[in-house]
């Protein structure tokens, strides 16, 4: 089964990828467009390798040796690839007051 080896390697290896991405997020965060650009990246790998993975599953292959992997594995990628698209810099998506400006009001009442 060359076909499925195929898809069991190019799976892994698109998951790397993204894995990869996801943690350099940081560094590629430093323009607006260059993050933008990486989410998307991040977002397009994910949802290709969720539709290898689950090919992989109903042509009978196993990832890692276990026929049940690819499935889990499948979904989680699609949840990765929608957490990916969630936090662009400078939009506010938890709704919240965060800790640093509670700090700076409280300093803004101590100052009057």
């Amino acid at each position: 089964m060359p076909l499925l080896s195929i898809l069991e390697t190019l799976s892994v290896s698109l998951c790397g990828i993204a894995v990869i991405l996801w943690m350099s997020i940081g560094t590629i965060a430093r323009s607006k467009k260059a993050e933008i650009m990486g989410q998307r990246a991040i977002m397009s790998i994910c949802i290709f390798a969720s539709v290898i993975l689950f090919s992989l599953h109903f042509l009978g292959g196993d990832l890692w040796g276990s026929r049940n992997a690819a499935r889990p594995m499948a979904v989680f990628s699609l949840v990765l690839a929608a957490a990916s698209v969630l936090n662009l810099k400078g939009k506010e998506v938890q709704g919240e007051v965060n800790p640093h400006h509670i700090r700076r009001l409280r300093a803004m009442e101590n100052e009057e």
